[in-house]
């Protein structure tokens, strides 16, 4: 077993909580599949035959996977406030191999190879995928006329080859200026700065990042602090080094610095090679293996997608967008299922988009168009409605006459006679009124109307 693969699926969704506090994260239908499903579809197509899962008790439950993988749960208690890296030192012991680590909220078809080849051709620490952040085109409910958040931009520095990961820094951590150390540029003399990039959340890692995390607590986010942490440690010297390996009287402070740098846990297994350089009558080592033999035993790696879908479902605006693309990433998948299942009864097939998916027992009533839109299982759609752009979960009822335009409409709600709704969201097991009218509001709660 040459890798062990880790979902990380016990996120509480915190940037799209309007959504998330009736539904876990890892369960949001995305094209009546659950958001898990497709981290898991991504490894199973990639050969993988056990998957460990880190999750919440509540969420293993509910779950209901078609899959031939062998899932190992492992939960956290709903108590613990644990980051991602607090999540693969729990699980530190299971871990016997170089690991795959995925967010449970990727959504992409990119060729796992392509990022895995880089991790070994290289005999790299880290090699993680990126692609260009999305434009959001829909509007997104509830956000119609409020000021758009300020993201916070990643400066991302590779080499010529767009590859080699060289500099890391986020906007938040900097001050006026982006300072880049000089031993970066002794080494790599051209260095391209990118912004506008998505880190996935999906990484491959060296088993000795897994024990450096063990010993060093203070790292609690993969994506804020080790991989930037990684990135760094490239170009600098080892701990020891810097101190003097044969200075006897170091003392306790600085054994325990060196303890926690993560050259100490990288294993000498090419030894037998390393006087191979000076002793070769082929001394013109260049690029990697020239760092292979010498120093540079800290090496990370990025794979870039530059064509097909990548979304990180991490705010209801991507969870939007996601669902839309769906049609399209199945069809990319190979996965030639039906949009409409086999079960459900439509009166007016041809009032039905060819890009709209309807699930499974769901009815829809004569003379309702449903175009764009994603309908879950067991829903009742009545007479004369109206449905364009939304994304409807299950068991929701819409009842005659209806008009329903960009809003996302909750498991087990209910929408009266006559009522006409856009660009809203619509929480479980919220019953709107005859004739009720909603622009650009998000109903959540017990009888409780929230416009943000």
């Amino acid at each position: 077993m040459e890798f062990q693969a880790v979902v990380m699926a016990a996120g509480g969704g915190s940037r799209m909580t309007d959504l998330t506090s009736s539904i876990p994260k890892p369960l949001l239908p995305v094209g009546n599949r659950p958001l898990l499903w497709y981290p898991l579809n991504l490894l199973e197509r990639a050969g993988f035959e056990e998957v460990i899962v880190i999750t919440r008790k509540e969420i293993q439950k509910m779950l209901n996977l078609d899959t031939k993988m062998k899932l190992d749960f492992v939960c956290i208690s709903d108590n613990m406030d644990m980051g991602t890296a607090d999540s693969l030192r729990h699980i530190h012991q299971k871990i016997k191999t170089d690991v795959l680590v995925l967010s449970c909220d990727l959504i992409t078809d990119v060729d796992l190879y392509k990022v895995v080849d880089l991790f070994r051709t290289h005999d790299a620490t880290l090699s993680m995928l990126m692609k260009k952040t999305h434009e959001l085109t829909e509007v997104v409910p509830g956000q119609k006329g409020k000021k758009k958040p300020v993201e916070q931009r990643d400066f991302i520095g590779v080499d010529d080859t767009g590859k080699r990961l060289l500099f890391m820094a986020n906007e938040a951590d900097l001050d006026e200026e982006l300072v880049i150390k000089r031993s970066i540029l002794q080494k790599h003399p051209r260095m391209h700065i990118r912004t506008g990039l998505m880190d996935a959340h999906l990484y491959c890692l060296k088993k000795y990042v897994v024990d450096f995390l063990v010993e060093n607590r203070t790292i609690t986010s993969l994506r804020s602090e080790l991989i930037p942490h990684l990135v760094r440690r490239q170009f600098s010297s080892p701990t020891s080094l810097q101190q003097g390996l044969d200075n006897k009287e170091e003392d306790q402070k600085k054994k325990e610095q060196a303890s926690l740098d993560i050259y100490s846990f990288i294993k000498e297994d090419n030894s037998l090679l390393k006087p191979a350089p000076d002793n070769s009558c082929w001394n013109d080592h260049r690029g990697d293996m020239n760092e292979t033999l010498h120093e540079g035993k800290v090496r990370c790696y990025v794979h870039i997608m530059k064509e097909g879908l990548c979304y990180r479902v991490n705010t209801l605006g991507l969870y939007i967008e996601a669902n839309r693309q769906v049609p399209k990433l199945l069809l990319n998948l190979g996965l030639e299922e039906p949009l409409v299942h086999g079960s459900a009864q439509i009166t007016d097939r041809g009032m039905v988009g060819s890009d709209s998916i309807i699930g499974s027992s769901t009815q829809v009533g004569e003379k309702t168009s449903i175009k764009h839109s994603i309908i879950g299982s067991m829903c009742t759609i009545k007479d004369k409605v109206k449905i364009t752009n939304c994304i409807i979960m299950n068991s929701v009822t819409v009842e005659e006459g209806c008009c329903l335009q960009g809003s996302v409409i909750c498991h087990n709600a209910v929408i009266e006679k006559g009522a006409d709704i856009k660009d809203c969201l619509i929480g479980s097991d919220q019953t709107l009124e005859t004739k009720a009218k909603h622009v650009n509001e998000v109903i959540v709660g017990t009888e409780q109307l929230m416009e943000i």
